[in-house]
């Protein structure tokens, strides 16, 4: 599927807070102007209102009774530098909370779909703060804020590790030395209460001269082994992966989790079939009903198949809509 010329996208824009939209793409038919099931995609890092093709085509193909929403948070495209990934959790659950009141009859069901980091946000969502974790390990206590969380579904496409991503990517480049200071200077600065301060453009492994700044929090949080963004790595511990998707499989519904065949920010060495495996199986021992027929490794794709070949964005696209439709018959 080549690169289609840039064309008017007609919608209705939903203002679920005073200062943040989401986007839901326009009706398929005059009978689902009046949806009443709700899928919400959030993005990835620099992701914002329609830089991730499929959901386009994804809206093209849903049941008339299903609207699909892509929703804006304040870490959408450059917002992500200096954002923390418990505020999308938080200005995500302000989303669904505005799209269930929405709901025109009862019986309305919600699914959020992640794409890249925007998986993190849905966990963050769903599971908590990762840097809680030898709390779960021993309880199921939690605070307040993650009690009301009302979805029917997950579906997270592309959850990789940016940790592993960026460590492969300097490896090949020479530059490993560069990554381990970088890690190293975030780490001081964050346990100096500085988190929130923008770090030197010189020698940052995620940033050049001419980029916008980045905070010792954020890098500190997508680099370092356990951090707050760190959910989907291959070397985590299994304690830890049935710790946090454990809890993942407690408090949604269903789930189904999509890896590109070609994702390129998985590194060559980690077995991708395996990755899903470890992810599936962590979410089951916490009593989850994970979608393995429609989960799974997408053959063909990358990482958000924009340009790609229309059967791999179809492929996708179908297994997003049997997943829905699987969850609307119950």
């Amino acid at each position: 599927m080549s690169e289609a010329t840039p064309q008017p996208t007609p919608g209705i824009l939903h203002p679920y807070t005073p200062k943040l939209t989401a986007f839901e793409h326009s009706p398929r038919t005059p009978r689902s102007a009046r949806a009443k099931h709700t899928l919400l995609f959030l993005g990835g890092l620099s992701d914002g209102l329609l830089t991730v093709h499929y959901p386009s085509v994804i809206a093209k193909h849903v049941p008339e009774n299903w609207r699909v929403v892509e929703v804006m948070i304040s870490s959408s495209y450059e917002g992500w530098r200096t954002g923390r990934i418990a505020r999308d959790g938080e200005e995500l659950r302000r989303c669904v909370g505005y799209f269930r009141g929405l709901q025109e009859q009862e019986g309305g069901k919600i699914v959020v779909m992640g794409h890249s980091t925007g998986c993190q946000g849905i966990m963050s969502l769903i599971v908590g703060p990762l840097s809680r974790i030898s709390e779960w390990k021993d309880a199921e206590s939690r605070s307040a804020d993650y009690e009301d969380v009302d979805i029917d579904g997950v579906i997270l496409q592309g959850g990789v590790s940016d940790r592993e991503a960026f460590l492969d990517q300097a490896k090949r480049e020479g530059r490993a030395d560069v990554l381990h200071d970088t890690v190293k200077r975030a780490k001081e600065a964050v346990e100096a209460g500085k988190g929130d301060d923008c770090m030197a453009r010189e020698n940052h492994i995620m940033i050049s001269e001419t980029d916008p700044p980045i905070t010792a929090y954020r890098t500190w949080s997508l680099l370092y082994p356990g951090a707050d963004d760190d959910y989907f790595s291959s070397d985590t511990d299994r304690r830890e992966v049935e710790a946090v998707f454990g809890r993942l499989g407690r408090r949604a519904k269903r789930v189904a989790f999509l890896l590109g065949e070609k994702d390129p920010y998985v590194p060559e060495s980690v077995d991708r079939s395996a990755l899903v495996r470890m992810w599936t199986e962590g979410t089951e021992q916490g009593g989850g009903d994970v979608d393995r027929v429609n989960g799974g490794i997408v053959k063909g794709a990358e990482h958000n198949l924009n340009g790609q070949e229309e059967w791999i964005v179809l492929d996708l696209v179908g297994r997003v809509v049997r997943f829905l439709e699987g969850l609307e018959r119950g």
